[in-house]
């Protein structure tokens, strides 16, 4: 168990995955551990990185570092949840900034209904100077959506989501390879247990800086989607015509980034740009998923 807890099993504990972005968890673990950690551990779930943790584990001793060789966030969750007995498991990304009363609330919630997984907000900043580039507008106007993710489209995010361990337990272990946040939370609702959302659990998200890390974030999210609802004659129909459609995806969304109010007129034109070229480039790679199975 972690260093603080040789006494009781702690009622709540923090899984961070992680895989060699030794500033942006710093930057995490220095917000979190200012907060009231009573009867919480937080646990780092590391996927076997190359870079040296030593210095972190150094100046964070209340955290406790696991490593988990198999690659992937969902199997860096599963091992955090595997390695404490607390009764609830608050989930963090190792990007995001908790807002300085996120474990506040995260065991708000925990005193609630232990058949509900929790979605919390997910806000987005910048981490280079103004103006801001096509992937950083895009982001600022398209990167996370969890109120609408969790009302119309029955998921929420794993980068800020609470649960009891008796739902994650009753649901499964994540799965990785797939669109884990979607594929698990559907599960657990198909299960019966309830998914909300709660806008004051929040974290901020940096913004993809430039288009390579754009490109890189859909692409995994493209060959995930495609395990999640490509398979079989069907599956592979639907996903086809879902490709065709984004074309017109741009249409429908170009409104939203023209009237967006946090972005310049040169912004929104970027935003614009770089829209149209992820819808197209994701038509691509989805016809060719749907043709070969594969990108």
């Amino acid at each position: 168990m972690s260093d603080a807890s040789p006494r009781a099993v702690p009622r709540h504990a923090v899984v961070i995955p992680h895989y060699n972005d030794l500033d942006r968890l710093a930057r995490c673990l220095d917000a979190l551990m200012v907060q009231d950690l009573a009867d919480t551990e937080v646990i780092v779930a590391d996927n076997a990185s190359t870079v040296d943790l030593g210095p972190l584990r150094a100046a964070h001793p209340r955290v406790r570092f696991v490593t988990q060789p198999e690659k992937g966030a969902a199997a860096a969750r599963n091992k955090g949840v595997e390695e404490t007995r607390a009764a609830w498991i608050f989930f963090l990304d190792a990007d995001c900034v908790p807002a300085p009363d996120w474990l506040d609330n995260a065991r708000r919630i925990a005193r609630g209904d232990p058949g509900t997984l929790t979605g919390g907000r997910i806000d987005v900043f910048d981490e280079t100077p103004a103006p801001r580039s096509g992937a950083e507008a895009f982001e600022t106007v398209f990167a996370f959506d969890q109120e609408g993710y969790v009302r119309d489209k029955g998921f929420s995010v794993t980068a800020n989501l609470v649960t009891s361990r008796a739902t994650f337990e009753g649901t499964g272990p994540l799965v990785v390879g797939l669109s884990e946040d979607v594929e698990w939370c559907r599960r657990a609702v198909s299960k019966g247990y309830r998914l909300a959302y709660d806008g004051a659990l929040a974290v901020s998200h940096p913004t993809r800086q430039d288009w390579p890390a754009l490109e890189k974030k859909w692409r995994r999210m493209t060959e995930e989607g495609f395990g999640l609802e490509g398979q079989g004659a069907a599956g592979r129909l639907r996903w086809t015509l879902k490709a065709l459609m984004m074309p017109a995806s741009v249409v429908l969304h170009l409104p939203r980034v023209l009237g967006h109010p946090r972005l310049s007129p040169a912004e929104r034109r970027r935003a614009a740009g770089t829209l149209a070229r992820l819808r197209f480039r994701r038509m691509g790679w989805m016809l060719r998923q749907a043709a070969t199975g594969g990108l």
